[in-house]
This record gives structure tokens, sequence and C-alpha cells, in this order.
């Protein structure tokens, strides 16, 4: 026997990551083969207005008018970033927008669960030298850090602010809405509700539908939005096919998932306000909003806004999600705002540079149009 010799060991295997590869989808039965991987990234990445059923349901409502082009980065069979993109012509050239955006007036932002596949993303879509215009995305997102680094050298890009969106960041202040609003505000909330109870009794209801009584609830829901200013204006969603059809695929999608609320304020046998939202990803999301113009004297949406914020500190959700921009009636409940921004990528080269001059064009265009009417009303009035 030799002493001190040592029996060697073979070193463990070391796994190699997965690597990280792009594609694209350019069809709606492409993105329905995308739903297992989207919606376990769905889970984690925390964006709604962003997951799968949003999108298809987006891409099914306006199929005649988007051209999809969604691009995903993947770890072996795992989706971890994914940008739901679409081509359109803006100002005569062609370029890449983020999907819904512009159609359904929200903030939409690419999601991931790792950021370098993001960075990944955007670099692929840099060697392929198409404009961006991303109308409006969180200001903090990763998408902007990631943008300029994957273009830096690439392309001239230009950032813009945008209309901040509101929020509460919710705790349990909030099991009492009304004390965070101020004397007077909190005297007009007392008295509207004084004024609603004469006219009958006022009670809130939160629904979680099932499917079953789905089209009854969406019915009551766009007649109230249409009995407003809306209606007149012809651009409540019982006028707007496209919508209409958009919230209603989408409805059932999150009705199947169990994250749909409908909810209602009801004075006496009639329905008086309505909102249209979805509880997920530790928040209350509000994606439309609507009241009967007969109940004004009763501000019927503070009424249900109050109800509807209560019931989410109740539920423990972390934020109450406004969505859109700032308003006089946010601004009653919130200062608080994820401030938004756009951002427009100018690739080096012909298609690059068609989009700047063309945007730089409407641009001053727009201005001119602006001051030449402004001095033109003005020198009407001067005489």
């Amino acid at each position: 026997m030799v002493q001190g010799l040592e029996t060697s060991r073979a070193a463990p295997f070391a796994a190699t990551p997965a690597r990280l590869r792009c594609c694209r989808a350019q069809s709606l039965d492409e993105i329905d083969g995308w739903e297992i991987p989207w919606r376990r990234l769905d889970r984690t990445a925390g964006n709604p207005l962003a997951n799968f059923s949003w999108m298809r349901a987006f891409v099914r409502a306006f199929a005649a008018e988007v051209d999809p082009f969604f691009v995903r980065t993947m770890r072996g069979q795992e989706m971890v970033a994914l940008a739901p993109l679409v081509r359109k012509r803006i100002h005569g050239i062609r370029r890449l927008c983020l999907a819904g955006a512009a159609e359904l007036h929200e903030a939409v932002d690419p999601c991931c669960n790792d950021e370098r596949a993001l960075e990944r993303l955007f670099a692929w879509l840099a060697r392929r030298g198409s404009p961006l215009f991303f109308e409006h995305i969180n200001a903090d997102s990763a998408t902007l850090s990631k943008v300029r680094r994957a273009y830096r050298g690439r392309a001239i890009v230009r950032v813009r602010p945008q209309a901040s969106s509101p929020y509460i960041a919710l705790d349990e202040s909030w099991l009492d809405p009304e004390m965070h609003l101020n004397a007077g505000r909190r005297s007009d909330l007392r008295r509207a509700r004084r004024k609603a109870e004469q006219l009958g009794p006022v009670t809130t209801e939160i629904h979680t539908p099932d499917l079953g009584e789905l089209p009854r609830l969406m019915d009551a829901a766009f007649a109230v939005e249409a009995s407003s200013w809306k209606g007149e204006a012809h651009t409540a969603l019982l006028h707007d096919a496209h919508r209409a059809a958009f919230y209603r695929q989408y409805a059932e999608s999150a009705c199947m998932e169990g994250v749909l609320r409908i909810c209602f304020l009801r004075i006496g046998n009639r329905l008086a306000a309505m909102q249209l939202a979805i509880e997920q990803s530790d928040g209350f999301w509000l994606l439309k909003v609507g009241y009967d113009p007969r109940f004004s004297q009763c501000s019927p949406g503070l009424l249900l806004m109050r109800d509807t914020i209560r019931y989410a500190a109740e539920a423990g959700l972390r934020t109450y999600e406004f969505l859109g921009k700032a308003e006089t009636w946010t601004k009653v409940w919130t200062a608080t705002e994820h401030a938004c921004v756009s951002v427009r990528v100018y690739p080096f080269g012909l298609r690059g540079m068609a989009a700047l001059v063309a945007d730089s064009l409407a641009t001053i265009g727009k201005k001119w149009r602006k001051e030449y009417a402004g001095g033109r009303i003005l020198r009407v009035l001067s005489g």
C-alpha cells in the first residue's frame, strides 16, 4: 500500500445557464401559442396591463387596425421578457409602438423578471433598425435604461415627460378613506350621502361575477357610462365598437381568472355610478368609471370611490391605481402619482432619420398652427 496517496475526485458538474434567445409573434395564432410561458411571466412581472389576457383581448378587438409584432426573450422554455408591440405609420413612417397605449389610453410597459433579458430584447430590436415610439411608460421603468443602453451609439433617443398616473399607497388608515379628505371635502361627502338617502336606500355592490351573470352586469355598467357626458360626446363604450369589444373580451378572461370587479352605487332601485376594475398584483386597478348625471347632486362617483377604496384597504391590497391621468376628481383622494414619459427612438439610417424629420416637421407645424391661430384670434379681438 502506498502511503500518502490521495484518491482524486471529479469536480461536480456545473450546469451551463441556458442561452437567451429572442423571437417574435405576428399573428393571433402565434400569440396564443405563447400563452403558457406568458402566464408564468405574468405571475412574477406584476403588470396587468401587459399580461396575456389584456393583450390577447386587444389584438382580437382591434384585429382590423393593428399589425402585431410581439417580441419575447426566452431562457430555455421560460419566457423572461416581453415587449407587446405593433407596427404603425405615424406621420407617414412605420415604427414600432406599444400595443394598446394609444387605443386604450393607458400606460403600457414591456415586462420582465430578468432585466438582462429585457436588455437582450432591446439589443435584438436595435439590430433591426426600426424606429420606436413608446407613448406612455412609467418613468422609473427598467425599459428606459435598457433602451438607452441598447441604442447607445446606434440611435437618437428622445424622452419627454407625459401626464402622470395617480394612485393611492394603501395602509390601515385607508380603512376610513374620509380621514384623508380635508374638512370641507368631508362635509361635502356627508351632505351628498344625505341627499342620496332622501331619494332612496343607498347601497354599494362589489361583484366578483361568474360567466353566467357577466353579460348582464357589463350591459348595466356600459349603460351607466353612456348616460353621462361621454354618451353625448359619443366617447362612451356603447359608441365605440372596438373598445367595447376589447373590454367585453378582457372582462370575460378576467372573470374566469377571478380578478374582475364590477362595482355599482345604487340609489333606490336605480344605478347611479359604476366602476369596472381588476384586483390583481396587490392592487385595485380602476379601468372604467361612470355615473348617471341625474344623480349629480349626490356625487355618486365619489360615494362609490370611497367605498371601493375602503374595500381595497380591507382586502389588504397595497395600491389603488386610478390609471389614466390625474383629473380633478382623482386629486380629491390623492396627490401621489406615477411619473410617466414617452420615448422616441430614431436609429441611425434611412428609416430612423426619416422618422426624425417627419416628427420634427409635425412638431413645427403644430406650433405654427397654434401660434397662427392665436395671433389671428388676438388680431380679431383687438379690432
